[in-house]
């Protein structure tokens, strides 16, 4: 009778931890899928870097001081970010939430700033069309800024489910570990971008 109580129980705690590990393993599958995805967009960039069809190179038009403030507001989202995961794993509702909408600031402010470029770039005539190597940085660029722009929407779906249900359960902590997975994946994506494509293509 024990042995089966003890089997009962076995099976129960199975029962609950494996969707916790087959989501959070789904999850870095699929960021594995998108590390494919950068990596050939990266590739791109780097068959077209040269391919300036007479126009404006990025020494021309980068501006790297400004590129660098943009590259530190997403890198200190990424610190608060682990802010809010460390008031989640201490059970800290209103620390979640507090530095959730922080992150969510920064990632705005992020994604303002590489608008404004785009839309300088443009109105100077050095839009995606005028040559391949311009096609590229648009592309590469506006693809991370996309998935930015949904992680903040992710973000702010969180935090509506930490204001309607402020006692953490792990259910909740373990999304919140994804979203970290992805924020942080975005940051070294950026690096890449700032390294490989600005500074890159300045020197």
């Amino acid at each position: 009778m024990l042995q089966k109580t003890n089997t009962a129980n076995l099976a129960d705690l199975d029962h609950h931890d494996h969707p916790e590990s087959q989501s959070v393993f789904g999850f870095w599958i699929y960021l594995m899928t998108d590390c494919v995805l950068f990596a050939a967009l990266f590739a791109t960039f780097g068959c077209f870097a040269h391919q300036f069809a007479g126009g404006p190179t990025g020494k021309d038009l980068f501006d790297i001081p400004g590129v660098a403030v943009e590259t530190g507001i997403l890198l200190l989202s990424s610190i608060t970010y682990g802010f809010a995961m460390l008031g989640a794993h201490q059970r800290k509702s209103s620390a979640v939430l507090l530095w959730l909408a922080v992150t969510f600031v920064l990632g705005a402010l992020f994604l303002t700033f590489e608008l404004r470029e785009f839309s300088h770039l443009i109105a100077d005539g050095a839009g995606p069309q005028r040559s391949a190597f311009l096609s590229s940085f648009f592309v590469l660029v506006s693809t991370h800024g996309i998935h930015v722009f949904f992680g903040l929407v992710w973000m702010a779906v969180m935090m509506l489910h930490v204001v309607r249900k402020p006692q953490l359960d792990e259910q909740q902590i373990r999304r919140l570990t994804c979203l970290s997975l992805f924020w942080h994946f975005l940051d070294i994506v950026w690096i890449c971008v700032f390294t490989f494509v600005y500074l890159g293509s300045v020197v």
